[in-house]
């Protein structure tokens, strides 16, 4: 385990060193500092992702007896990816900082700033990024310890459709890079957000009531007969990873609204909704 989560600390956070520079660096790009932060940060992240879901898929598949069958993966993969979501934290207030910046609200960079600012700064970024940051605290400090220790290596099927739900995390970041660049007219866009929105719903909405279906069918229960026949603390802990996916998903949902919206008309009643 130290070997895995050590090698996560190195990798995350040297991959977008790495990133930046080059993009910053590569004569055909030359992107200034802030631009490379945010493009490098989405890269990493949708790196994590692919490698998540690609693990994911091979341990869910790999795992005929949902409960009782394991694969080394599930536990690996998961000592592993720890680390990113320490790094994304502050890959993330990076990126927010840097905006901040862009906006005229601090100094330039290496120059003096108003008393306080960095802290301004700070919790603005923990204000706007409030349910992110406090979903990848409960990854590193909840879910991680309970999946390593508390399940006593038993329902690595599980655990590998819930890595799956990285699926739309690349969809997620190509859209963020997009609006970075002012492209929301394009075809790019829109495919992506479509793309987004069903990969969304499929792997972390309907994640659950799957999983749910897939406990039932082992146990010769009906769906739902389900969550009174397993233990509460499940269901509390799938409804407390369940809620911000519905969060989020009403936010995409409201985006794809925008977004589909024909030009020059009036939005409809149900996407009217303030930022």
């Amino acid at each position: 385990m130290p070997l895995l989560f050590v090698l996560g600390c190195i990798f995350f956070p040297l991959s977008f060193t790495v990133l930046c520079w080059g993009l910053q660096n590569h004569s055909h790009l030359r992107m200034e500092r802030p631009e490379a932060v945010l493009v490098a940060s989405k890269l990493v992240s949708s790196v994590q992702a692919v490698m998540a879901s690609t693990a994911g898929y091979i341990v869910s598949t790999s795992c005929k007896h949902i409960i009782d069958d394991q694969h080394w993966l599930s536990s690996a993969y998961t000592q592993f990816a720890v680390p990113y979501f320490i790094y994304d934290i502050y890959a993330m207030f990076l990126c927010h900082w840097h905006k901040h910046q862009v906006k005229g609200h601090g100094g330039d960079e290496g120059g003096a700033r108003a008393p306080g600012s960095t802290w301004a700064v700070a919790r603005g970024y923990l204000h706007k990024e409030f349910l992110m940051v406090l979903h990848h605290a409960v990854m590193v400090l909840v879910c991680f310890p309970l999946s390593v220790v508390w399940r006593q290596g038993k329902g690595d099927f599980f655990l590998g459709c819930l890595l799956m739900a990285e699926v739309s995390t690349p969809f997620v970041c190509l859209g963020k890079i997009l609006i970075q660049y002012k492209q929301q007219h394009t075809l790019l866009h829109k495919v992506n957000g479509a793309l987004m929105l069903i990969s969304f719903l499929c792997c972390r909405v309907l994640l659950f009531p799957y999983l749910y279906w897939a406990y039932g069918r082992h146990a010769g229960l009906p769906l739902l007969a389900v969550p009174l026949a397993i233990p509460a603390h499940v269901n509390l802990g799938a409804a407390l990873l369940l809620a911000p996916q519905l969060y989020w998903f009403f936010l995409i949902c409201r985006g794809a609204c925008r977004l589909f919206r024909p030009r020059g008309s009036p939005p409809p009643s149900p996407c009217q909704t303030q930022d």
